[in-house]
């Protein structure tokens, strides 16, 4: 099995949507934070055309991905909707769409709950060789302690934490890049956001 060492900058990203769904607006922790960071992220890939893989839990009694987020989640790019009552997002159905080689994909990771969900797919990624980015301003759980506890135990598992904003910039590398200018205007668009959403998640 490969092993990708996370010195090196991000080559191949996908983004991994896990459970941002309707019913968990008045419970999970600053929800409306992690919801526009993760809106960021996806008009971002779309721009960048990379791929982006979401799941729903027990979608039935939990409800739809939250509407803020449908209209950007349209098009090719979009990789697999799965629904399911496992915690880990890599379901059978969503396996099947992911590169068997490793190194063809940098899961970048944003939803709920960080130690549930977030935690049990990223677990699954890197045991399997993938490289895991959790983005700290885009994971969040009920309890703002539990996803503390996650993040660092997930950071000594071999995932990267980092920002959305650092991420896009890595992703770009270079001022030169083609979408360098809609990526850097979506940045400056969302400054106000992002900073709201640091200022509660970064305190890891």
């Amino acid at each position: 099995m490969a092993t990708l060492s996370r010195t090196v900058r991000i080559r191949n990203p996908a983004l991994f949507i896990c459970d941002i769904q309707e019913k968990f607006r008045t419970k999970i922790y600053e929800f409306p934070k992690l919801v526009s960071t993760t809106n960021k992220l996806v008009r971002a890939a779309n721009t960048l055309n990379f791929p982006i893989y979401i799941s729903t839990q027990s979608r039935a009694k939990l409800g739809e991905t939250v509407s803020e987020l449908s209209p950007h989640l349209q098009g090719p790019n979009i990789k697999a909707v799965v629904d399911k009552t496992l915690f880990s997002m890599i379901t059978p159905e969503l396996n099947a769409k992911l590169p068997s080689d490793p190194t063809a994909l940098d899961a970048i990771i944003v939803g709920i709950e960080t130690h549930i969900c977030v935690t049990q797919t990223t677990l699954q990624l890197l045991g399997r060789g993938y490289r895991v980015y959790i983005v700290v301003d885009g994971v969040s759980s009920v309890n703002p302690g539990e996803r503390k506890i996650a993040l660092e135990r997930l950071r000594d598992a071999g995932a990267i934490v980092t920002s959305s904003e650092s991420l896009l910039f890595e992703i770009l590398g270079d001022a030169n890049h083609e979408s360098f200018r809609a990526v850097s205007g979506l940045v400056k668009e969302t400054v106000e956001e992002t900073k709201g959403a640091l200022d509660v998640f970064a305190k890891i």
